[in-house]
């Protein structure tokens, strides 16, 4: 029982700070064994390049987001604009109409974003693909810098920074997702500067066209595997903030933990489906970056922050030593924080320091329904096989 709450907290530990400190670590020995070469900056020629916009019933935004698109600092004769909007029974296709630099891919069924994604991908005629939500805008230079990661033949998909942005002061989930980005970002930046950043999100990423690999439909994290099946063929995913998507964060905390249910139910999925690059045989680096940064976050750790509490009250009880009670009250106090974040963003109050504990138990809980929510979808799939 000691044993296993100790590797307990180590699980915890590592895989929301001892992995960031590793991380460091060894991109700094990186720097002094091997320093970056830097290329001299040469002026050449832009390549074509597609932004596509994968859609459904976006007639509210799509004005926005053109006047974004039109706005971004390339050639227009080189930026080809590509919107899928499969399943739209709204305005959105008769908004795009009027302009003329929209190609639009359009079927009346909706099968979700994964099909809409391998629909689109067929309209594509440029060697480099920009991918992007039609409520996300993004920066002016963003397909400059999306090019000249891509001179880098190494590199086979681009992943851009998510930037989340509150409504109002009020808009305390947003809040925490930005924190939790802000964090993510920085290890997806020091990721990447080691060996590759591990998955990019669908908000802005790029890759070579040929590199696109038809995903099973029922595909949840289509983003992720998509650039995950692209570093499992030898290629880096290489993570720049200097392109950056910006959206509004969730409403509210319940659509919130909507949100992230899914994202825990597809990280379950793509744990299964990309298990080959736990391997640390054949891909050693990518073994312990994918396992530090995404494995035990949607498996383990989530399990072991939950033991946590009953193996501390067992063995405060048999009072084998007294760092088990520092322990204990060292959770309670967590909790408490917690408890006092979800009371204050409950009333449209914030306080960072609350609201980072309640944010951080917040995600783990998911993780479980996640599980729930995934189990309930391999299921309805399953009996419709059965049925067919």
């Amino acid at each position: 029982m000691t044993t296993t709450f100790w590797i307990c907290i180590f699980l915890v530990f590592y895989t929301y700070i001892g992995y960031a400190i590793v991380l460091y670590l060894l991109v700094k020995l990186k720097r002094i064994v091997r320093p970056e070469k830097r290329d001299s900056e040469t002026e050449t020629e832009l390549p074509h390049v597609t932004l596509m916009i994968c859609a459904y019933n976006e007639e509210d935004i799509v004005d926005k987001k053109m006047e974004n698109t039109n706005a971004l600092d390339y050639p227009k004769e080189k930026l080809h604009v590509l919107w899928v909007t499969d399943g739209s029974n709204d305005l959105t296709n008769q908004r795009l109409a009027k302009y003329d630099n929209v190609t639009v891919a359009f079927k009346p069924e909706r099968k979700g974003k994964t099909a809409a994604l391998n629909h689109g991908i067929k309209e594509v005629k440029t060697d480099i693909v920009a991918m992007t939500d039609a409520n996300t805008m993004l920066n002016d230079q963003a397909m400059k810098v999306i090019v000249a990661e891509m001179k880098n033949p190494k590199v086979g998909c681009v992943a851009g920074e998510k930037r989340v942005m509150a409504r109002d002061d009020k808009q305390s989930a947003a809040e925490g997702e930005g924190l939790y980005w802000k964090y993510e970002s920085c290890l997806k930046r020091l990721d990447s500067e080691l060996h590759s950043a591990m998955g990019a999100a669908g908000e802005l990423c790029a890759i070579r066209t040929t590199l696109f690999e038809e995903m099973p439909e029922d595909t949840l994290l289509d983003d992720f595997i998509l650039s995950m099946l692209i570093l499992k063929r030898g290629y880096k995913i290489a993570y720049t903030s200097d392109a950056y998507a910006m959206e509004y964060g969730s409403a509210d905390i319940n659509e919130e933990s909507k949100r992230k249910k899914r994202i825990a139910a597809g990280g379950l999925q793509s744990c299964w489906r990309l298990r080959s690059l736990m391997n640390p045989f054949t891909h050693p680096l990518t073994a312990f970056q994918f396992v530090s940064h995404r494995v035990l976050r949607w498996t383990i750790t989530p399990f072991a922050l939950l033991l946590l509490i009953p193996l501390n009250v067992i063995l405060v009880i048999d009072n084998q030593h007294p760092v088990y009670n520092i322990i204990w009250i060292l959770q309670l106090l967590f909790y408490l924080a917690a408890f006092a974040g979800q009371t204050l963003a409950a009333k449209g109050k914030k306080n960072k320091l609350l609201y980072v504990p309640y944010y951080f138990l917040f995600m783990n809980a998911n993780v479980f329904k996640g599980i729930a929510y995934l189990t309930k979808k391999q299921g309805g799939t399953w009996e419709k096989a059965k049925r067919a």
